[in-house]
């Protein structure tokens, strides 16, 4: 929080500007000047009342409808800031951009000294109306800004700290101001930022919502910040014109709000529209690396809704994988069972229904969870990932639960909100819950019972909402038979139960393979050689998805200038020899004389389509799966060379 000047100083600085009309030089900030010299020119006086102007309730409902998307994106978003602010004496407010307020969230104990001042729907706090004041000010001045105490212009609001940062739309008008206003003897330094935050996140929202029709780019300078809160949006008409962006997009692209409408991608990326649609089509939802004109890398992610896009573009796109455009479409390459635990997830993801996914290690469970919650209404707060198997037991409860300041020895002197409370108004994950030591079981029961929290020494329970995944490789009805596992709690947290697949029983071997490699490697396109590739699919994969990644991931770094297909060479010589060897031996009769594995790629092939054709009892189109090819190619393999 930046130092406030001393109140003996902002005294004398609005006197001297009452007699002279000039505030002292180098005592305030630039802003706060200018919006004393406006309140001033507006005919207010610091020691009288402020302007009437309060909406009667025919033109609040106007004005409520005129605001109705800005006010549904909104009210989220504010009551998760809430729950940051709550029992500090606070209120949260949104109002229109002619400063209006429209909405208000309040602490109990702060709500009377807030209606004193008409801190209320209805009532204006327009500049010329209230004076200086975080809203008015923000308003003007179009960034985010704070007032605290006394230089607020009217001494009657001098008993607030208020933090405002205005909510521009995707093409820059500004729709409204969010504001955290409370008592100035309780104001924290986060507050402005904690605003800011919040009205990027309605702006985030806003922008997804406006501009469904058009191709979106999702921007960061590294892969990993796709996707999160700091990430730039550009919206792209069909011809390749920048028709949107938020603040962060804006920024990385070095473009202003003028440039909005006015700019083709190209004259700021070293890219065409057509290129980027192009690989968007081979690998959805690839992160692409690109080059800003000045040699600035950017990472981009294309999402683009095939049905808006006009005939020419529509033969670049792949054909959706379901009927949704969600983040669990966008994880699907074709599995039949693994499609129907996301159709299933998918229909209880906004309601008030438990998801408890079941399978083997590493088949991608927290993987399907974050894309559920990325595919939900919740997607905008927090995804909390617990590891229950991997905390100390000495540590798990202060972890889940936090604690308040002096707790025990070595706690935070500010106390710890625990990731249960961290998860509120998002998701929280509980990953290998069936780990998870009885006692805590009995804690979590409780919670999940009454929707509270009581933090380590703390004699109160606060309020937690979020929803919950949770996820284990174990069978927990089992283990709740045994007592390992606590009977009410699995029926808390089984309230739709899902199951993953193994790697070996999916089905999309070769889609999958080709969007880990994507994955893997962003900056030049790899295939596997088929044969190998035949060979992969048929092999067990105890570890799964992580296991075959990591295989991926280290053949991929072993490719050379100019190599682009992976081969046996770049395979590691445990599984050259468990793909060559063990695998065959345990579905494939062969003779004793002949135990070793073929040694040419050509007769590898031939044994691997062997193999496939006795496991599935001669069905071509069940063996073609298993390998991973079409069953034209599996008889076109088949025939007798010339």
């Amino acid at each position: 929080m930046r130092q406030t000047s001393p109140v003996l100083a902002l005294r004398q600085a609005r006197q001297q500007l009452l007699e002279t009309g000039q505030c002292p030089v180098g005592v305030l900030d630039e802003r706060l000047v200018r919006s004393w010299h406006r309140s001033l020119a507006a005919g207010l006086a610091p020691a009288g009342r402020a302007a009437t102007d309060h909406a009667g309730s025919a033109s609040l409902r106007q004005a409520l409808a005129n605001s109705h998307a800005l006010l549904a994106h909104s009210r989220p978003v504010m009551e998760y800031v809430f729950e940051q602010v709550r029992h500090s004496q606070s209120v949260v407010v949104l109002a229109d951009p002619h400063g209006m307020l429209m909405h208000t969230l309040g602490d109990v104990s702060f709500v009377g000294k807030a209606e004193r001042v008409a801190l209320t729907s209805g009532a204006s706090w327009h500049e010329a109306h209230r004076g200086t004041n975080a809203i008015g000010t923000a308003l003007v001045e179009r960034s985010a800004v704070e007032i605290h105490g006394g230089e607020h212009f009217l001494e009657r609001n001098g008993f607030l700290t208020c933090a405002a940062s205005p909510i521009l739309s995707a093409t820059g008008e500004l729709m409204g101001v969010l504001d955290i206003s409370g008592d100035h003897r309780h104001g924290h330094g986060h507050t402005l930022g904690l605003a800011s935050t919040a009205a990027r996140m309605i702006e985030n929202r806003l922008m997804l919502a406006t501009c469904k029709r058009n191709i979106r780019l999702h921007l960061h300078t590294q892969p990993e910040g796709i996707g999160s809160m700091a990430e730039g949006i550009v919206a792209l008409s069909d011809d390749g014109w920048v028709v949107g962006a938020n603040r962060v997009g804006l920024a990385l692209l070095r473009l202003s709000v003028g440039d909005i409408g006015a700019t083709l991608l190209e004259r700021v990326l070293d890219v065409r529209l057509d290129d980027l649609l192009s690989r968007h089509k081979r690998r959805p939802q690839q992160v692409q690396q690109l080059r800003l004109h000045n040699g600035a890398v950017l990472f981009a992610q294309v999402q683009v809704d095939a049905a808006v896009l006009p005939v020419t573009n529509l033969s670049v796109l792949a054909p959706a994988p379901a009927s949704h455009c969600d983040a669990l479409a966008a994880l699907d390459t074709g599995d039949a069972r693994w499609r129907s635990a996301a159709d299933k997830a998918r229909r209880v993801v906004a309601k008030p229904i438990p998801v408890l996914i079941q399978g083997e290690s590493g088949v991608g469970k927290e993987l399907f969870a974050r894309a559920l919650h990325a595919s939900g209404p919740r997607r905008a707060a927090p995804f909390v990932a617990i590891n229950c198997g991997a905390i100390p037991e000495s540590l798990i409860e202060s972890e889940l639960f936090g604690y308040v300041a002096g707790a025990f020895t070595g706690a935070r002197k500010e106390g710890s909100l625990g990731r249960l409370r961290e998860a509120e108004g998002g998701t929280l994950f509980l990953d290998e819950i069936g780990d998870m030591p009885l006692p805590m079981q009995t804690r979590l029961l409780r919670v999940l019972q009454e929707r509270t929290v009581t933090p380590v020494g703390a004699g109160k329970a606060v309020a937690v909402d979020f929803a919950l995944v949770c996820a284990t490789h174990s069978k927990l009805a089992e283990a709740a038979e045994q007592g390992r596992f606590r009977h009410d709690l699995y029926y808390r947290i089984n309230g739709l139960t899902v199951q993953l697949p193994a790697l070996r029983e999916r089905s999309d071997f070769a889609a999958l393979t080709e969007r880990l490699l994507a994955d893997l490697s962003p900056e030049r396109e790899v295939q596997l050689a088929p044969e190998l590739l035949a060979r992969l699919s048929a092999h067990a994969w105890p570890g799964n998805l992580r296991q075959y990644a990591s295989v991926l991931r280290t053949a991929c770094a072993m490719l050379l200038d100019g190599e682009d297909t992976l081969d046996w060479a770049h395979m590691p010589d445990d599984l050259v020899d468990a793909l060559q060897v063990g695998d065959v031996a345990k579905t494939v009769v062969v003779e004793p004389a002949v135990t070793q594995a073929p040694q040419s790629l050509q007769a590898l092939g031939h044994a691997a389509i062997q193999q496939a054709l006795e496991a599935a009892r001669g069905n071509m189109s069940l063996a073609a799966r298993q390998l991973g090819i079409s069953r034209q190619t599996l008889y076109r393999k088949l025939r007798p060379a010339a």
